[in-house]
């Protein structure tokens, strides 16, 4: 299908969790392979802060490096430059990925193109991959994550992966009781196998090589007047590719630039919810999580085919514009619902339709929907067919507070100020809580592409036409849920679709 237009479909989600305040992060720096990261910290780059002295002795002023920019034909956008931020600590390095090759740009050479691919292709197949076992560890936190996090009646999306990746962050600060319990909501041994699965799960998924782009970043953010301990700040950088800033903490200034951070990690996808993030000047540390996905479908939509149809939304019917398409898959049939699969550059996205009389609750309270995603091909119910996909178009945008989510999760010790154990980050000060735990995610899609994780498969058969199959007819015409996975089928982001995009 000849391409109109690239999709530009962001997908974040970000999550602050402060110390009395929220928080946020850096910018990504583009440095090194992806075979090798490393987080940049110069053995003196990290003093032990001291609140005598002029916050300026500790602040790193060398503007950031800006961010490569994406191929045009590749992306219809680009991303902003990085901004500068003062009181830089410590500087996590991001790695460079191989930029997938266009014929174009070599001018009938077809040498330097095949070069350049075979450069590319190497890449890829250098990457770490995720174990089955390593997956499985995961869908626990996630089973119960988007139980607690994605009940109602209204659209809502989440990333227990970006959830997963911030608690895990957040253990290394922590210590006694406070760190125990998020190691046993994220079904980890020790903070020490916590750390390590982490940077091999960051290492897996990153990547931006014009195809497909998957980008986590983190960052610390840290009150200016408290000491903190260089030796937990370096671990930080090294395992979860954080940088760390300094400054005053309730500044107009320093929340503009924890703004502007969000919104450059986020491709200004979640702006709105960006600038609603401020810290008070009672804020200790404020740690902040990001991902952002952006893909297209391997095989696109037709536009012309997209027409206004009726949603069965739960405040009544609604017109809403459907796209349409038939393809030959497997079709799934589970306890409450059915699903279908539909794949994108280097992934692909779940559609799970709850029977009539269900609902998206339902299949998430009895843990159907995510025992599915944990293991699809494990499903007895499977049979090939020529899928009749009728999909409604949606954008789903949602501005959430974990803390009661996470307090029913078992974790309640760090928002209890007599409780909480934050003692690794810093000994000055023993009144440290979670005051405020945000997590702000947003996923669309069109006829051109999809944010989510991607994989793109493409199958050709041979000159004999295909046996015929049974068809079904998939119409996503009432409430569904849905699930952006990457390689491996990690869940990057799930959300209930109640009401889609209005015709």
């Amino acid at each position: 299908m000849r391409l109109k237009r690239f999709c530009s479909l962001l997908m974040a989600a970000v999550m602050g969790l402060t110390m009395m305040g929220c928080g946020a992060g850096t910018p990504p720096e583009s440095q090194g392979g992806l075979s090798g990261l490393k987080a940049s910290v110069s053995p003196d780059a990290v003093p032990e802060l001291n609140p005598d002295e002029e916050p300026e002795a500790h602040w790193n002023d060398k503007p950031a490096p800006a961010l490569d920019d994406e191929p045009e034909a590749h992306w219809n956008d680009k991303p902003a430059p990085a901004t500068p931020i003062a009181g830089e600590i410590v500087k996590a390095a991001y790695p460079e990925t191989v930029p997938f090759p266009l014929e174009s740009d070599y001018n009938g050479s077809f040498d330097a193109y095949f070069e350049a691919y075979d450069k590319w292709r190497e890449a890829s197949a250098a990457r770490p991959r995720l174990t089955a076992d390593e997956i499985r560890t995961l869908y626990p936190f996630f089973k119960d994550s988007v139980r607690q996090f994605l009940n109602g009646t209204e659209n809502r999306v989440c990333s227990p992966l970006n959830i997963y990746m911030a608690l895990a962050m957040l253990s290394g600060l922590t210590a006694g009781n406070s760190q125990g319990q998020i190691l046993k909501l994220l079904n980890a041994k020790s903070p020490e196998a916590l750390s390590e699965q982490a940077n091999r799960i960051w290492n897996a998924l990153y990547t931006d090589d014009g195809v497909s782009s998957t980008l986590l970043g983190s960052s610390l953010w840290l009150n200016e007047k408290v000491r903190f301990n260089a030796d937990t700040l370096k671990k930080v950088a090294a395992n979860f590719y954080a940088s760390s800033y300094s400054g005053k903490m309730g500044s107009p200034e320093f929340d503009a630039s924890l703004q502007a951070w969000l919104n450059e990690q986020t491709r200004g996808l979640l702006a709105e919810q960006a600038g609603g993030v401020k810290m008070s000047a009672e804020t200790i540390l404020a740690l902040a999580t990001t991902i952002y996905f952006k893909a297209k479908w391997d095989d696109e939509f037709n536009e012309y085919a997209t027409k206004p149809e009726t949603f069965h939304a739960v405040g009544g019917d609604r017109q809403a514009p459907f796209m349409h398409q038939t393809f030959r898959d497997a079709h799934y049939t589970g306890d409450g619902f059915t699903a279908v699969y539909k794949e994108l550059r280097d992934s692909g996205m779940w559609f799970i339709l709850p029977d009539r009389g269900k609902t998206p609750a339902d299949l998430l309270n009895n843990g159907a929907a995510m025992d599915f995603l944990s293991e699809p091909g494990k499903y007895s119910k499977r049979a090939e067919a020529e899928i009749v996909l009728s999909l409604p178009k949606f954008d789903v945008t949602s501005d959430l507070d974990l803390i009661a989510g996470l307090q029913a999760l078992g974790v309640t010790d760090i928002f209890n100020m007599r409780a909480a154990d934050f003692s690794p980050m810093t000994t000055s000060r023993d009144d440290i809580t979670i005051g405020q735990a945000k997590h702000a995610a947003r996923v669309k899609i069109d006829e051109e592409g999809c944010e989510a994780a991607a994989y793109t498969v493409m199958m050709a058969v041979g000159s004999a036409m295909p046996e015929p199959l049974p068809q079904v007819q998939f119409t996503l015409d009432r409430p569904f849920l849905f699930a952006v996975t990457a390689s491996g089928g990690v869940p990057l982001f799930v959300g209930a679709v109640q009401t889609p995009i209005d015709a």
